[in-house]
């Protein structure tokens, strides 16, 4: 007998979001595969299961993509409570869950759940790849925990395996990320791992990476332009993508050829923490102490920010403007009116070459063409946008400095 075919509200119970379905794990031993609290979830799916980021064919589904703790080796698998039949959504087929995700993930990735537990055992052989560069302590609730950052490069052996495991993190959480070409000689990684001890020998949990391109600079230097950054949610909101950026920083800072370290198409949640390092940093430099920022943006902090910490001009002026807010007495009505009025300068600038732009072409504009022009440049319109632009900056600015005032305290 023919099935019956169910209504629109009725296919709607066989939509899920993939966001909340999907479930990893960095699993270190069995016991981990049924702890909820080891469970984390991407924070976009749009890549495998378009702008919607919805699954459609499952009641009740959960979709387990486990990684082991070191090697990162994977399974993938499904629970659900029902699948819908073809008879039943007017031929449409359920999505073809494990196809999608499987064929971005390295081939040989685990499907059966035994053959995973078993390949367990292999973790304990697992010493991260490339050089070890810093290695640090996090007190948390009592506890010493202890983590490890290497630089590691296509030439190191195994390390394009492992790259192709690890690179897959980025689809869930870096917003239009894409795979890079590890065989380019020009890239550098920088890999976190937590380092654990089990019956004395070391284990080690993958924790997240930087990936770095070095660029040419005219006419024989470098720019590293740092392109990804991951840390993996368990390991977030405690410091770790700082230390990671400090040891990027302090790698390329000692290498005379680097003019300064730029970065790609950064997240506002990046901006943030750049913004905090390197305001950590220069607030230790001459120039950018309290009594030298109160007298405007100087020569001298650009050349120091660039030859202490690599930091290029317009980096140095932001980095400027947040320590000068910090200096600033805004109970002072003179010394706030003095940096806001030095910041709206700065914001403003962009305004002042379109004015200057349009004085040229007063000369060849149509009557009608100018008065349109004229009105996209109201003057009241642009002071109410510019007292909206420089709110918004400073109280970007305020969040760095209470993590600034946390950091010293701690």
């Amino acid at each position: 007998m023919a099935g019956i075919s169910l209504s629109k509200d009725s296919l709607d119970d066989y939509v899920c979001s993939a966001n909340s379905a999907i479930e990893l794990k960095l699993v270190q031993v069995e016991n981990d595969l049924e702890d909820d609290k080891k469970a984390f979830h991407p924070e976009y799916t749009h890549q495998f299961f378009g702008d919607s980021e919805s699954i459609f064919g499952y009641r009740d589904l959960k979709v387990q993509l486990y990684y082991s703790a070191a090697r990162l080796t994977t399974f993938l698998g499904l629970k659900f409570g029902e699948k819908i039949t073809p008879d039943k959504s007017d031929g449409v087929q359920a999505d073809e869950v494990i196809n999608v995700i499987g064929e971005k993930l390295q081939p040989g990735f685990y499907q059966n759940r035994d053959d995973f537990i078993a390949s367990l055992a292999k973790d304990a052989n697992f010493k991260p790849h490339g050089e070890l560069l810093h290695t640090f302590n996090k007190e948390e609730e009592s506890t010493k925990r202890t983590f490890e950052v290497y630089r590691a490069t296509a030439l190191d052996p195994g390390f394009k395996e492992y790259h192709e495991r690890m690179q897959t993190f980025v689809l869930w959480y870096i917003d239009a990320a894409s795979f890079i070409d590890i065989d380019d000689e020009l890239w550098e990684f920088f890999v976190m791992f937590e380092k654990l001890s089990c019956d004395g020998e070391p284990r080690y949990c993958f924790v997240g990476f930087m990936t770095v391109y070095r660029y040419y600079a005219y006419p024989n230097k470098k720019r590293p332009r740092i392109s990804q950054m991951l840390v993996l949610p368990p390991f977030q909101k405690k410091g770790l993508g700082a230390e990671m950026l400090q040891t990027v920083y302090n790698w390329y800072v000692k290498d005379p050829d680097v003019v300064d370290i730029t970065v790609e198409d950064p997240s506002e949640e990046f901006t943030r923490l750049r913004d905090f390092v390197d305001s950590k940093n220069s607030s230790k430099l001459t120039s950018f102490q309290s009594e030298n920022l109160l007298k405007g943006f100087s020569k001298e902090m650009v050349s120091e920010a660039q030859e202490n910490l690599k930091i290029n001009k317009k980096q140095t002026r932001k980095v400027y403007e947040i320590l000068r807010l910090q200096a600033t007495n805004t109970a002072d009505v003179e010394q706030y009116r003095a940096y806001r009025l030095d910041v709206k300068n700065r914001l403003n600038l962009p305004y002042q070459k379109q004015q200057a732009d349009l004085a040229k072409l007063k000369k060849t504009l149509r009557p009608e063409e100018l008065r349109a022009a004229l009105q996209c440049t109201n003057k009241e319109q642009r002071i109410e946008h510019l007292e909206k632009q420089y709110r918004e900056v400073e109280d970007e600015y305020r969040h760095v400095l209470e993590r600034l005032a946390a950091s010293s305290s701690s």
